[in-house]
């Protein structure tokens, strides 16, 4: 048999409704979505309005969730602690009307656990909702931003921002940044040298560019600049792909010193320089050590020449303490189970 003459635009339109074709799939998985959250929402409901009014304990849920399961044996997710979610869940979000406008309607039912588990503040729930479903977290990175605090670290670095750029310029380099980064995934102690740090982080890129956030792409390590024969060294250098402008970041092992800043302030002149196009945003540059002393943070930055802000990090999450406080779904069930 010869070979099909396919027609003329043949491969655009075969791409085009494959397009069209994925669109739809998409549009579909998320209306079926949205469909299970609703639903779980009013069971949620139903659960708390009879807690409140006819007094159900966590043996009447117990049994509901037992006679659901045999009359929808098909389904999964009808257990006695999914139906605890499901009335935390109608709590935490109790307007009805306005439930699938919501970011959190927008989320697998994974993800609004996680909301309810780690999370008694409803502000909080609603800004991670939000953050999740505009970003595509998966429900282990949403977890880990919520352990890792990621709302009160984000654009909480002390920086010259508001000196040395325009208003709003100002305000977006500082939304880019954050205090402390978490770098627990890079399984260093305390005594790591600069050295070790950078080799780590490098080594974890792909979780490096996570904690940085949305937008990120790494640019080069130890990049070299050369000054009519005299050569310098950049420790880290990002792009930032939505602000299109440069990142330079300065890695310290161990306390702040003022003279940091200097040095930055060179780099980011240089990057401006040099590097940066037209198009690009001016280039900002963060100081990365282990630790600091904010009041001297705060008159070197005012000393200093550049955009530049000052980071710490740690190895560490979530203090014990911290993650100990917070509410769980075995917590929820202990307590109902006392609703007589």
């Amino acid at each position: 048999m010869s070979e099909l003459q396919l027609p003329e635009r043949y491969d655009e339109i075969l791409t085009a409704l494959k397009a069209q074709v994925r669109g739809a799939r998409l549009r579909a998985h998320r209306a079926i979505n949205t469909d299970l959250i609703q639903l779980y929402w009013q069971i949620g409901r139903t659960i708390l309005e009879q807690q409140r009014e006819a007094g159900w304990g966590g043996k009447v849920v117990e049994r509901l969730a037992h006679d659901l399961r045999r009359e929808f044996p098909e389904m999964t997710g009808l257990s006695r602690r999914n139906l605890l979610y499901m009335r935390s869940f109608a709590e935490a979000w109790n307007d009805e009307s306005s439930i699938v406008q919501q970011p959190v309607a927008q989320l697998p039912w994974g993800h609004i656990t996680v909301l309810v588990d780690k999370l008694r503040d409803q502000d909080q729930r609603e800004w991670y909702a939000a953050r999740a479903a505009e970003e595509g977290w998966s429900r282990a990175l949403l977890e880990h931003n919520i352990m890792g605090q990621l709302r009160q670290r984000e654009g909480a670095a002390p920086s010259s921002f508001d000196e040395q750029l325009e208003q709003r310029d100002a305000r977006l380099a500082q939304a880019i940044s954050k205090d402390p980064y978490v770098f627990d995934f890079l399984g260093l102690g305390k005594e790591a040298a600069e050295r070790d740090l950078e080799q780590a982080m490098m080594d974890r890129i792909v979780d490096v560019l996570r904690e940085l956030g949305p937008g990120w792409a790494f640019v080069d390590r130890q990049k070299h600049l050369e000054i009519d024969g005299d050569d310098f060294y950049i420790d880290l250098l990002f792009f930032h792909t939505e602000q299109l402008r440069y990142v330079v970041f300065e890695l310290k092992a161990g306390r702040f010193k003022p003279e940091y800043t200097g040095q930055l302030g060179f780099y980011v002149a240089v990057v401006d320089d040099l590097i940066r196009r037209p198009q690009h945003a001016p280039t900002v540059g963060i100081v990365l050590c282990a630790d600091k002393n904010e009041s001297v943070v705060r008159y070197s930055l005012r000393a200093a020449a550049g955009a530049l802000a000052v980071s710490s990090f740690t190895y560490e999450g979530l203090p014990a303490e911290e993650r100990a406080a917070l509410p769980d779904a075995d917590r929820i069930a202990h307590a109902l189970d006392g609703v007589s």
